[in-house]
């Protein structure tokens, strides 16, 4: 989806160099924006996350059907018929600052069903967050499709853990072969051995922080409202703040407390620009 998130392309290259032969149903492995993966330079490795807007924003068929246009926008005009046959769909992503590997979902139950499904098949389970949609574009796991509560389709978004680290790759591969084993696409692996690794790989990192297999929801959206928004310290995504009223971060005159007791800190942004997103707030479910 974005171009300076390469753990997910590797790990749909490590699957291609080695087929599955699905028994039933079709397999689609899609590089989404091939021109900004294209653009990725070592030198600015943060800046070609797309090339004229975010693609992961632009999932609403009323603005596909609009005059609207980007390179992006056209890209997502090809794909939707094919997402538009999609029964099971897993989108792959990393993130910037350090955080705990976790799978996104919609709202709709049955993709927390399948969210969850997915963490707890993996060697370490992986938390599982609910959010309403982000506020500044629809993603694809929120396209009609995935999200319509009396649809079928269903959908989650996988963040592997920080760009660029052998982690995040390692994770985007263990997961898509765990999907694709828990939906008939593979032999699914005896439940005691894991699924194999690349050779040489790290496992994912996971510290105590982290509380794998934890389910929670997001109830606050934290925007940056000054270019002085700072963290108190460098929280690290997945941490779970004990007490209600704990002071996190100032934003100029302004104090960002925890809104409830064992409040978990969703992929925190360490410098975000001001009216980005700094911080989604979620309640352990």
């Amino acid at each position: 989806m974005h171009g300076n998130e390469y753990a997910g392309a590797q790990a749909l290259a490590s699957i291609l160099a080695n087929p599955p032969s699905p028994p039933y149903g079709r397999l689609s492995l899609i590089f989404l924006n091939l021109d900004a993966y294209a653009a990725f330079d070592l030198r600015r490795p943060s800046q070609c996350r797309y090339i004229e807007e975010d693609m992961n924003r632009l999932w609403m068929p009323e603005l596909i059907r609009s005059e609207h246009t980007s390179l992006e926008m056209r890209r997502v005009r090809e794909l939707v018929p094919v997402i538009d046959t999609v029964d099971v769909l897993l989108d792959l992503h990393s993130m910037t600052w350090p955080s705990a590997t976790l799978l996104l979902t919609s709202m709709a139950e049955r993709n927390l069903v399948m969210a969850s499904a997915l963490a707890h098949g993996q060697p370490t389970p992986l938390q599982v967050v609910l959010d309403q949609g982000h506020p500044t574009g629809t993603r694809l796991i929120d396209y009609k499709r995935f999200s319509d509560p009396v649809g079928t389709a269903r959908a989650c978004l996988l963040e592997a853990g920080q760009h660029w680290t052998r982690s995040a790759v390692v994770q985007s591969e263990t997961t898509a072969r765990v999907f694709l084993a828990q939906n008939g696409m593979l032999p699914k692996e005896p439940a005691s051995s894991g699924t194999p690794r690349q050779h040489g790989a790290a496992p994912p990192a996971t510290t105590e922080a982290s509380h794998p297999g934890v389910c929670a929801m997001v109830t606050d959206c934290v925007e940056a409202h000054t270019a002085g928004f700072a963290f108190l310290r460098p929280f690290t995504g997945g941490e779970i703040i004990k007490h209600a009223g704990t002071l996190i971060a100032v934003d100029g005159m302004d104090e960002i407390r925890t809104p409830y007791d064992n409040c978990m800190l969703v992929i925190p942004n360490l410098r975000p620009r001001r009216g980005h997103t700094a911080v989604r707030l979620a309640r352990i479910l």
